[in-house]
């Protein structure tokens, strides 16, 4: 008993759960979501059949449509061509690209605005924000990370890529796995080893210009799920950049790449919680109407009981995601929050989206719905950006119960 109470508290401390506050989106944020949904409507939603056919989507036309209208840049600095606006904005901005009609293009924007530039953002020189920020802000130029590997996906400590010195120049080798956006990008924000030694503090990021010699696509990846977005495999053979490359300072990688992962946290979580909505609101749609054995589906019992306890279970993971919101405002420390909130929601998405798929027959199971979209694109959520497994060896690290702290 004394291991649990020393266990539950250790992690309520981190959370800081006495500071409770509660996000409710303004005006401001409604109007942006209505504007936002209209530019999908009209340029990117009547697309989305054919590039799932073609399994991309032009990652440079689609950008610029909305760098001219400013969405690429909602809490990026306004002297690099942002709003200046805080991460609520670009949350509600996440949820409102689950309303296009493919995972895979609200995938690739989340790369492009929230995932690869955060560690610029903040630690990069003037030099690298006026070479990459500023042109990923207005959709010029396409964005990738590159830290997942071949032999290594969530264990981000184990990666092998290597950035070796010579004079001016880094001069990289190795490759990058699941990059999306790869093969249409103009640069990576590239994580790497510098030197040997402890793996926590021997690596870097770096901007690498995609079209650097030695630098190539070795092949673009066939997936389940998030068809439209092009996901590759990366390979460096003798690529070198110049020394002024290198973002923050040497060594100091991992760290960057960790803080960004709660910015990423909220974005995917975002995107997933507002997914869920549109897929209840479509199996109620749908089973109101749908009749068998002389009643409609949803007056089944167990159907409407089924979707009152889904709903039950998104309210409490969305005033966990809200509260993320607080916190990462107010500056607090979020990552034991932000991962049980990864953890959840692509957890709860895979529940509510195998369950409504069910109550639509047939129909659940073609491409015509978009209950069968969600159900194998949401299904990538417990996997990529960290997986279950990993959410849960951080929080338990977070509890004092991880086998290595006892």
């Amino acid at each position: 008993m004394a291991l649990v109470r020393k266990s539950v508290t250790c992690l309520r401390n981190s959370i800081k759960l006495q500071h409770v506050r509660t996000f409710t989106p303004t005006l401001e944020h409604e109007s942006l979501r209505e504007n936002l949904l209209k530019l999908i409507e009209k340029e990117i939603n009547p697309r989305c059949p054919q590039w799932e056919k073609e399994k991309r989507f032009p990652a440079h036309e689609v950008f610029k449509i909305l760098g001219d209208a400013g969405y690429l840049g909602i809490s990026k600095p306004v002297e690099y061509g942002g709003m200046g606006l805080d991460i609520s904005y670009e949350a509600v901005a996440a949820e409102t690209y689950s309303y296009i009609n493919s995972g895979g293009v609200g995938m690739g924007i989340g790369i492009q605005c929230d995932i690869a530039t955060p560690a610029l953002v903040k630690h990069g020189s003037e030099k690298l924000k006026e070479l990459f920020v500023r042109p990923t802000i207005s959709g010029e130029k396409v964005a990738c990370l590159g830290v997942s590997e071949v032999g290594g996906g969530s264990d981000v400590a184990a990666l092998r890529t290597n950035a070796r010195r010579e004079g001016d120049e880094w001069v990289i080798n190795g490759g990058k796995m699941w990059t999306t956006n790869g093969a249409q990008a103009d640069w990576m924000c590239l994580l790497a080893n510098t030197s040997k030694g402890d793996v926590h503090r021997n690596k870097s990021l770096f901007c690498l210009p995609m079209d650097t010699p030695g630098v190539a696509v070795h092949r673009v990846i066939d997936k389940m799920g998030m068809h439209a977005s092009d996901t590759a495999e990366i390979t460096f053979e003798n690529a070198r950049i110049p020394y002024d490359y290198l973002i923050g300072e040497e060594g100091k990688g991992f760290m960057y790449q960790m803080q960004t992962f709660q910015n990423e946290r909220i974005y995917i979580a975002a995107g997933t919680i507002a997914a869920m909505d549109r897929c209840m609101a479509a199996t109620i749609e749908y089973t109101s109407q749908r009749e068998a054995f002389g009643k409609s589906i949803l007056d089944n019992q167990y159907v409407h009981y089924k979707l009152a306890e889904f709903q039950t279970e998104l309210e409490c993971v969305r005033a966990l995601y809200y509260k993320c919101i607080d916190d990462y405002i107010a500056g607090e420390d979020i990552t034991p929050l932000a991962t049980m909130l990864k953890l959840k929601s692509a957890r709860l998405a895979r529940q509510i989206t195998d369950g409504c798929l069910q109550f639509w027959g047939g129909m659940g199971y073609t491409d015509d719905v978009i209950v069968s979209k969600m159900w194998r694109d949401l299904r990538l959520m417990s996997i990529g950006g960290g997986a279950d497994e990993v959410m849960l060896s951080i929080l338990c690290k977070y509890m004092g119960i991880s086998p290595d702290m006892r």
